[in-house]
């Protein structure tokens, strides 16, 4: 879910769109089911959430330069920090000293590694670094693991608005952003081809280079081009186009099966996205069809406004909760799991996003940056003063 992340779910125009909460909320039931051993194909997901975010970005920034002319990057980083920052923060303190406190000895040694690369958004780089399968490495031994999806997704916001930026000084903003979303993913396709390894596709799943198309289709479907394209395309049967977008998703999310579906890195993965982000498009375009209510029923709806928080703590509730369960059953286990995790995620929103996003001054302007100094400092200096475990020692003498 690199998400991704969630912003106000807004269409091109500015105007809320429902559907796309719903959306969310698939994209995060998707990666539950799969962490829970449910769905072979949920980690597809995190593709969803990339779409959207691509998608939801660029409308904020064409938005932004239709009124101003330009793109203000400072205010631009500065909400993106309000908005993922103080959630990101509270989750990697709790589970940091929980983990000290309580965790074996392997699970305390590889959090305050990762953690570091967390706090830089380089974590997906940090993993491949180490050399370790993507679902292979999902175990009981990492618990920020997931969250090479999020670096992920803060390098795009990082990168994608200075060149957007580039773009609007040249005149014609819509068609240049197109052709540049186009234009990349077009080479970021080449490059997971090209780089993909049949054995372990691991470095074209997680590294930035190879996932962009996941979140530039998203954006290429926020340009007005791309838009009038699509409407005289599909005409009035955008509901119908939108029923087949949803079950062709569907139907990836049950046959993908991770390392061992192959097609998913020589164009299955950027077919993926391209339905998300036309379907994503079409719920803004036809927001009475069916489909677009249906994704607009209330508790998925709900499930997707939580969506950001529930990612994060999932993943670390099924590694530290999971030993504690021997003896229930997977389904049972699985309740729980979500039981504790959207609980969680509930009060990480409405005690600690929205306050901090919507209510409080002092998270803003000056004010605001020496907050940010001050939390990245703490953070780093939480990563410093947890000790560490000693390493294993190992008796060669007692080998063979």
């Amino acid at each position: 879910m690199t998400q991704v992340q969630p912003i106000k779910t807004a269409g091109v125009s500015g105007a809320h769109l429902p559907a796309l909460d719903g959306l969310r909320g698939i994209s995060i039931l998707g990666v539950l089911l799969f962490h829970t051993g449910h769905l072979s194909g949920g980690f597809l997901g995190v593709d969803l959430f990339f779409a959207l975010s691509g998608y939801l970005i660029t409308g904020l920034l064409l938005r932004e330069i239709a009124t101003t002319g330009a793109v203000s990057l400072v205010a631009f980083w500065g909400r993106r920090i309000r908005r993922l920052l103080p959630a990101l923060v509270v989750m990697l303190t709790a589970v940091a000293v929980l983990v000290w406190a309580v965790g074996s000895p392997d699970v305390v040694r590889t959090t305050l590694s990762d953690g570091p690369w967390v706090q830089l958004n380089l974590l997906n780089w940090h993993l491949l670094a180490e050399s370790a399968g993507y679902w292979d490495r999902f175990g009981p031994d990492r618990v920020f693991e997931h969250l090479w999806s999020i670096a992920v997704e803060e390098q795009f916001y990082l990168v994608w608005p200075v060149l957007v930026l580039v773009i609007a000084r040249r005149g014609r903003v819509g068609r240049r952003v197109a052709v540049a979303a186009a234009s990349v993913s077009a080479v970021s396709l080449v490059l997971m081809v090209v780089l993909a390894d049949p054995a372990d596709p691991t470095r074209v799943y997680t590294g930035t280079d190879t996932r962009a198309f996941s979140l530039l289709l998203g954006a290429l479907a926020a340009t007005r081009p791309v838009q009038a394209v699509l409407a005289r395309a599909v005409g009035r049967s955008a509901g119908a186009v939108m029923a087949l977008l949803l079950t062709g998703i569907g139907a990836m999310w049950l046959l993908a099966d991770g390392v061992d579906s192959r097609w998913l890195f020589t164009g299955g993965l950027f077919v993926h996205s391209l339905a998300a982000a036309l379907l994503i498009r079409l719920c803004a375009q036809a927001p009475q069809a069916l489909v677009a209510k249906g994704l607009a029923w209330r508790p998925l709806r709900w499930l997707g406004l939580i969506s950001y928080s529930l990612y994060l703590w999932h993943w670390p509730v099924i590694v530290l909760l999971g030993p504690q369960l021997p003896g229930l059953g997977e389904w049972a286990r699985t309740v729980l799991v979500f039981a504790v995790s959207i609980g969680l995620a509930a009060l990480s929103k409405y005690l600690v996003e929205d306050p901090i996003r919507f209510r409080a001054r002092w998270a803003a302007g000056r004010s605001g940056l020496l907050v940010f100094a001050a939390v990245m400092i703490g953070l780093a200096v939480l990563w410093l003063v947890l000790p560490a475990p000693a390493p294993a020692v190992i008796d060669i003498t007692r080998l063979g």
